[in-house]
């Protein structure tokens, strides 16, 4: 099972639409749900148990307080300090629990809307497949953030469009809307539509245009308010 996991996420890398097609022919998401997250907590926690990890993790959370404008106070800051012991377990939980259940309320949403305005019936378990096989990038941004994260000495942001396109400065508005934009997220968005289109033998196109809709507009909202409560 291990060895057919790490095959198919090889797979959605090398050769999506097989690997899709595959998946939605014989929706079997469990294995490759266990090493996604396995990959996903190994790598997080990792990282957050070394020196460096625990550094990084205390100064993003302060930069995320400060980016909606609330100033930390030293006691602020003590009672942050003292939550970094806790952010490993915090991470694993967030993956262990937070992903799967993500993914079925995200796969069950799916069908919905795609039973009603697709072509033909789908299955739960074949929207699920498409979801977590997508959901393998995942595990390969894990394997490239941890590097990119410890020769930053930061947390968060390592596979974000800000460091493809850092050219604002990171106050801005620009700045922090490539911030909120990841790659990998981008990229997940791109093989969800395809799988779909597969699975209701559709367009990708279409569809990619309301998943990419709803994040982009996710990710304004959320730059929006950074900007207006920080003052930019």
């Amino acid at each position: 099972m291990l060895a057919d996991a790490v095959r198919r996420v090889a797979g959605m890398v090398r050769s999506p639409r097989a690997t899709l097609a595959g998946a939605i022919a014989n929706p079997q998401p469990l294995g490759l749900a266990l090493v996604i997250v396995t990959i996903s907590t190994a790598c997080s926690v990792g990282f957050l148990l070394t020196r460096v990890g625990q550094l990084a993790a205390l100064d993003q959370q302060v930069r995320q307080i400060e980016s909606f404008g609330t100033v930390v106070t030293d006691e602020t800051y003590a009672e942050l300090r003292d939550l970094v012991p806790y952010r490993p377990a915090i991470s694993a939980a967030v993956i262990l629990i937070g992903w799967p259940v993500g993914w079925l309320a995200l796969s069950g949403a799916l069908q919905y809307f795609g039973n009603r305005t697709g072509n033909g019936h789908a299955t739960f378990a074949q929207v699920l497949s498409i979801v977590v096989h997508a959901s393998a990038i995942f595990a390969v941004r894990a394997l490239v953030a941890v590097p990119v994260n410890y020769a930053r000495e930061s947390l968060g942001g390592a596979t974000s469009l800000s460091m493809v396109l850092p050219s604002f400065s990171e106050s801005t508005f620009p700045a922090r809307l490539f911030g909120a934009l990841d790659v990998f997220v981008l990229w997940w968005v791109v093989l969800v539509a395809l799988g779909l289109s597969l699975l209701y033998r559709t367009r990708t196109l279409p569809i990619a245009r309301w998943l990419f809709g709803a994040y982009a507009a996710g990710a304004v909202a959320l730059a929006l308010t950074q900007a207006l409560r920080g003052g930019v």
